[in-house]
Parts: structure tokens; C-alpha cells; sequence
């Protein structure tokens, strides 16, 4: 409706909310929003108000009668001007001089009202009196909106009683929302989209009250899980897809919830959506404390649910690498992961009510061994070959043998540089059954303690290996190395103020990057770096990482639970950087290969241990900082000299023994009558010359080992200081 027509000024009825009718003057127009704003005089006060057009039309009816006029012939539009002069002129009361009638009500003529729109807009050209201006015609107006107003009595009485006097237009119905202003109609679409987000929020509300627990303070994390897992499309491995020989085989497999997580109303934080991704939901609390999820995605060669078994796991993992140790190569399988993650589960076997009875037989162990003959009596009998078992534990960079008694072993490199457990016991078995006995006796001796995830958990790398030999030469032909390693967060007791627990993080802490970087160098170019003199774990393990015919296979164990989502990010993380260099190929979004051949060559004279600590500090700068290598590098010279101090001090008391038959021989000579007295005295000297000399140095090596021991101290100190800053 177009409102550019109407001037200001104009007289015009209007109507209120609660149904009066009563005159108004325009102030303004907004052809834009159709609309017109309108003054009046009311108790003593001038009001307005913004209408819209078409309330304004639909009660002065004459303001569309002076749209169509307008559109009339430039004659009558100057005869109706000349008609309005002569009223002016003829000294007849102007219209700004008395109230005009509402239109509608008793008006005479089509004439009479086009007189009384132009005595109000337009200025007479033959009168007497000087033009006025447009505030001035509002004056005007408002001062005749002010005398109409005034000479009709109120709308309502103080009794509060309708006034008979209050003038009503019948037969014009109009809408109530077109009473009402633009502003006003804005306020109360916001009103309305406010009360229906309240009742939408209300809904929800009620809905997740159904759904979950909203007493726990993490069900809103569970509530945006599930969200993100109804869009995912979920193909889980099954035993009919097909099984791929990777040189290096690393999967993932996710434990179910146990019974304490769910007692406490754990949030599972995992999912596995197929056979090669596990997806980590980890929760985080922005600053103004509203909850999010930080979704973090994996790859892997597979990946198990919850719903896997033992069987479906070493069917993709430890079966495929059978076949290799029967070809003469070295097979290696690693369960690694945080404490409490289900290693032991899927290395020795399923757990019958809780933590009770262990079937052994549905372990990795005993799978592999049970395999192991079946081939060695059907596909490989012809290679007349016979079967052997060992089983030992590094612990805190030392070798026990479990299977005689946990005795201390010395690892040593031999003429062709080939390392070897010396004295490490190895049994001839027939059957799978020999297994299941040689592993209940290896786990009920292995080094065990508390940690803040598990009451039991394993401080040690439990090595299990079968070994496959020719029966007339007894020579080595194949070996599968099976691996149970400690726990992963126990390189976070690096910095415990215990000096026992920080030898032993400290040590599974190198060991797991040196593990790491040796698989690796399966995956590079011949005559890689192979760094296993970093710790005691990859150098007794030297043979499984050199060859062609070497396969290697890690499992990462992981646990579900919210509370444990910090260690389990630790352990995918470790696990996608041993298969990024991989020989599947760079993973897409990973860096290219550092190559480290010149790092290599410019070592200088650095010890053999303390080179591999230098290359694993280059490979791995964001994981180890040159505080932590300071670190390592100490622990490594205690541990050396602890073991020459500990062999030097078993040739003292054996030289003693030689030494305490020999005085005796001397003294027994002081007995005769003519013994020689030079010569006793000269023998003595020498014999004492050898106990000086040996305890000196005894004394001094003590004497460095008690200094090592205390800037390991300092050293840990200082580490935590810095953490903290």
C-alpha cells in the first residue's frame, strides 16, 4: 500500500487496542514499511504511535478517494483548487481554526471532504497570509487533534463504566495484528521463537532424563557420543575378510569395560567403526566450562572391538607369522599397552569369573605353540626339526631366567657379533601342553607391583620364545619371539621421587622408543641404523629385527574408559608412529622419513649405548628433551658400572679364597726353624700388593657409582622443577 501520497498534517481516525476510535494528525510516513506514525493529545500529554497503512485506509476511507484523485485531469484539479480558494478568501473559519469530524459520520459530499484535505495540506495562493511551513501545518495539526480530543469526553468514567459518548465504527472489521507496530510485532516474534526454544529444550531435556543418568557429571559427554555414532556406517573385521602378510602388522584391539569402570559409570570413550580405524572421543571443557568433543582419528592394519575374541585376534596377528619361523626367518609378537588394558588376557588367555581361573588355552601363547606343531607334524615334517622354549624377564635393565629359579643372565656379544643370554635355560617341548606349564610357571615368579591403574601390574618385559632347531646339529633355524611388555605408563614414574621406580620407568621408557625405532628400521633401506643398544629389550631381540626373513607384529591394547583416555591416546600414538615409515607406505598426512644415515656417521667416540640414546633423542625431540636424555645417559653409566662393580666384586671374593689358601701356606712356613725370612716377607708383600690393588679399585668404582647415584637425584629433581614450570 503506498503511503507517499499522504501528507503531514492530515486528520485522520484511528483506532486504540482496547476498541476507541478517535482522531489523529500524521507525523511521519515509511513507505518502505507501509506504515504512518500518528500523534494525539491525551490527558494533558501528546502521544503517537506507528500504524500500518492498511488501518489507516480501512477507517478514512477518503484518503484512498484522494489516492484516486490524484490521478484526475490538471483542469479539475485546478477548479477544486479554485473552489478551495474561495473558501478561504470568503472569510469562511479556516480548518486549522475548528475540529474536523472523523470521516464517515454525517460528512456531506465527495467535494466537501476534497475541500477539507486541501484547506489542510496545501497553502492558498490568493490569501492574504504568508505560506507556512511544514512544521508549522504540524502545529497546526496537533493543536486540532488536541481541541477534537478535548471535546469528546473520556472513553471510561472513574467508576471504570464505558462512556455512551465513545464513538465506534461498525461494519469495518480490523485485524488486531494491524493495530500493532512494527517494534511491537518484532518483540513478540522474539517472545515467541524464546518460548518455543523453551519448550524444545524442555522436550530434550526430558527425553535424555529417559535415556541416561543426568546425575552422573559425565552423561553429557555419553549423550554426544552416541550422537557421533549415529552417523557412522559400522563394518567391524569378521573372519571372512581376507588376511594381508605385512612385514610389520600393527592393530589395535579395545577391551570391553570392566567390572570397576562400570560401577563407576565410566563413559566408553572408543569406537571402532571398521577393520582399520578406531576413533577416540576425548572430552574436553572449554573456559566458560561448556563440554565438547575432540574426535581423534587412527589407522591401522586392523583393528578389534570389544566383541573380538582371542581366536579372531590371533588370527590376523601371531597366525600369519608361523609360517615364517618354518621358513627359517625370526617372528616377533609384541602386546603392548597401558596396565590393566587386557595384554595378559590376550597373550596367556580369557578369564573365567573376573580375575579367576585363566584359561590358557584360548591364548596367544598356546595358540601359536599348538599351530607351531601341527605344521612341524603335517606341511614341515620332512625338515626333521624339534621344538624349544624359553622364558625370561627384563627387569630395570637386568635379564632373569624364569624358568631356573629368576637367575641373573648377562647379555654379551659374541665373535660374530651375534648377541646371546648367557646361560639362559632353554627346554625341548612336545606339545602345546608343555607350553601352558612352562607359562603358569614363568607369570607366578614375574616381577610384579601397584600402580595407580593396576593392583598387579607387570614392571617387567616377559619374553616367551619357541625355538625351532635341527635335530642332528642342534642349529638354530627359526625363533617367535612373544612379548609381553610392561606397562606404558610406567615411563611417567621417570620423575617419582623413588629412586627404585625411577630406574624402572626410566628403563621401560627407553626401551619402548628403542623398540620402536628398531621396528622401524625393518621398514627403511638395507643397512638402516638398527639402534638396539639402547636398552636390554632390543638387544636380546637383535636377531628378530635383521634379515629379510624377519616379521614383526604389534598389538596395542587399549582400554575404553573415560578415566583412562590420556593413556590410551599415549598408546595410539606410539603405535601410528612405528607404522608411518612402515613398508605399506607413508600414512597420508604424516611427515616424510627423517633419513639419519649422516647422524649415524657423526657420533664421534660415544659409547655404543650412549650413541643409540643420542639417535633415539634426534628421532624422537618432542618425546625425549635434553633434560630426559641428560637422564638416560646417567642411568646407562650407573647400570654399566653397577655390573662391573658386581663383577668385580665376585673375582674379589673368589681371588680371596685363593688368596686366604696362600696365606696360609705362607704362614705354616713361619713354623719351621729355618725358614726363610726373606722370602716370606717378599711373598707376603705380593699378596698384599693384590688385595691392596683390587680393593683400590673396588673402592673407586663405589666410590663413582655412589656419585652417579646422587646427580641422578639432582637430575630427577630438576626434571620435576621444570615440569612444573
Amino acid at each position: 500500500m503506498d503511503v507517499s501520497h499522504l501528507k503531514i498534517g492530515v486528520n485522520v481516525d484511528i483506532q486504540r487496542t482496547d476498541g476507541r476510535i478517535h482522531s489523529a494528525v500524521i507525523s511521519g510516513t515509511n513507505n518502505e514499511a507501509k506504515s504512518v506514525t500518528v500523534e494525539w493529545f491525551e490527558r494533558g500529554e501528546t502521544k503517537g504511535k506507528e500504524i500500518e497503512a492498511d488501518a489507516i485506509f480501512s477507517l478514512n476511507p477518503h484518503l484512498m478517494d484522494k489516492a484516486a484523485g490524484s490521478r484526475d485531469t490538471h483542469s479539475s484539479q485546478n477548479n477544486d483548487a479554485d473552489d478551495d480558494e474561495d473558501t478561504y478568501t470568503n472569510g469562511s473559519i479556516s480548518p486549522s481554526d475548528q475540529a474536523v469530524p472523523p470521516a464517515g459520520r454525517g460528512r456531506g459530499g465527495k467535494k466537501s471532504n476534497r475541500v477539507t484535505q486541501n484547506n489542510v495540506q496545501e497553502t492558498p495562493r490568493f490569501s492574504n497570509r504568508a505560506p507556512t511551513s511544514a512544521s508549522s501545518r504540524v502545529k497546526a495539526g496537533s493543536a486540532r487533534s488536541r481541541q477534537s480530543y478535548a471535546a469528546r469526553p473520556p472513553a471510561t468514567q472513574q467508576n471504570g463504566q464505558a462512556d455512551s459518548n465513545e464513538v465506534k465504527k461498525p461494519g469495518i472489521p480490523v485485524p488486531s495484528d494491524r493495530r500493532k507496530s512494527n517494534c511491537v510485532k518484532e518483540v513478540e516474534r522474539i517472545e515467541q521463537r524464546r518460548k518455543d526454544r523453551r519448550k524444545e529444550h524442555a522436550a530434550i531435556r526430558e527425553q535424555q532424563e529417559v535415556e541416561y543418568d543426568t546425575t552422573d557429571p559425565n552423561w553429557q559427554f555419553s549423550a554426544m557420543i552416541k550422537e557421533y555414532r549415529a552417523h557412522l556406517e559400522y563394518r567391524p573385521l569378521t573372519s571372512s575378510d581376507p588376511i594381508v602378510n605385512h612385514q610389520i602388522c600393527v592393530c589395535v584391539r579395545v577391551r570391553p569395560l570392566n567390572r570397576k569402570e562400570l560401577q563407576k559409570k565410566e563413559v566408553n570413550v572408543t569406537t571402532v567403526p571398521n577393520k582399520e580405524n578406531v576413533i577416540v572421543h576425548e572430552p574436553k571443557t572449554k573456559v566458560d566450562l561448556t563440554k565438547y568433543l575432540e574426535n581423534q582419528n587412527f589407522r591401522f592394519d586392523y583393528a578389534f572391538d570389544e566383541n573380538a575374541s582371542n581366536e579372531m585376534v590371533y588370527r590376523y596377528t601371531a597366525k600369519p607369522l608361523v609360517d615364517c619361523i618354518f621358513e627359517g626367518g625370526m617372528a616377533t609378537c609384541f602386546a603392548y599397552g597401558q596396565t590393566g588394558s587386557g595384554k595378559t588376557h590376550t597373550m596367556g588367555g580369557e578369564f573365567s569369573g573376573g580375575r579367576g581361573q585363566q584359561e590358557c588355552a584360548k591364548g596367544i601363547y598356546c595358540l601359536a605353540a599348538r599351530d607351531v606343531f601341527k605344521l612341524l607334524h603335517t606341511k614341515f615334517k620332512k625338515l626333521d626339526l624339534i621344538v624349544g622354549s624359553s622364558f625370561f624377564e627384563i627387569y630395570s635393565g637386568k635379564v632373569f631366567d624364569l624358568l631356573n629359579k629368576k637367575q641373573k643372565l648377562r647379555v654379551l656379544e659374541d665373535h660374530k657379533s651375534q648377541v646371546q643370554v648367557v646361560g639362559l635355560k632353554e627346554e625341548t617341548i612336545s606339545s602345546a601342553d608343555d607350553v601352558l606349564r612352562l607359562v603358569a610357571h614363568g607369570n607366578n615368579v614375574r616381577t610384579s607391583g601397584v600402580t595407580s591403574a593396576n593392583q598387579h601390574s607387570s614392571r617387567s618385559h616377559a619374553v616367551f620364545q619357541i625355538i625351532l632347531r635341527k635335530k642332528n646339529t642342534n642349529k638354530l633355524y627359526g625363533k617367535f619371539s612373544l612379548i609381553d611388555l610392561a606397562g606404558n605408563e610406567r615411563g611417567q614414574d621417570t620423575k617419582s621421587s623413588d629412586r627404585q621406580t625411577r630406574m624402572e620407568g626410566a628403563e621401560i621408557n627407553k626401551s619402548l622408543l628403542a623398540l620402536k625405532e628398531c621396528i622401524r628400521a625393518l621398514g627403511r633401506k638395507a643397512g638402516a641404523y638398527l639402534p638396539f643398544r639402547a636398552s636390554k629389550l632390543t638387544q636380546v631381540l637383535r636377531d628378530s629385527f635383521i634379515g629379510d626373513n624377519s616379521r614383526t607384529c604389534m598389538i596395542s591394547m587399549v582400554s575404553p574408559g573415560m578415566g583412562c583416555c590420556e593413556h590410551t591416546l599415549n598408546t595410539l600414538r606410539y603405535a601410528d608412529r612405528v607404522k608411518e615409515l612402515g613398508p605399506g607406505g607413508r600414512v597420508e598426512g604424516k611427515p616424510a622419513e627423517i633419513e639419519l644415515s649422516d647422524n649415524y656417521n657423526n657420533l664421534g667416540a660415544m659409547s655404543p649405548q650412549n650413541s643409540a640414546l643420542a639417535l633415539l633423542r634426534t628421532q624422537n625431540q618432542d618425546e625425549v628433551s635434553e633434560d630426559l636424555m641428560t637422564f638416560h645417559e646417567k642411568v646407562n653409566h650407573m647400570q654399566e658400572l653397577e655390573e662391573e662393580i658386581i663383577d668385580d666384586q665376585k673375582s674379589l671374593i673368589e681371588n680371596t679364597q685363593k688368596w686366604m689358601t696362600e696365606q696360609k701356606k705362607l704362614f705354616k712356613q713361619t713354623d719351621e726353624v729355618d725358614y726363610d725370612v726373606e722370602a716370606y716377607a717378599k711373598q707376603l708383600d705380593a699378596l698384599l700388593m693384590k688385595k691392596i690393588t683390587e680393593l683400590t679399585s673396588l673402592r673407586e668404582k663405589v666410590s663413582n657409582f655412589r656419585k652417579d647415584i646422587q646427580e641422578e637425584e639432582t637430575l630427577s629433581k630438576n626434571m620435576k622443577m621444570n615440569k612444573k614450570k
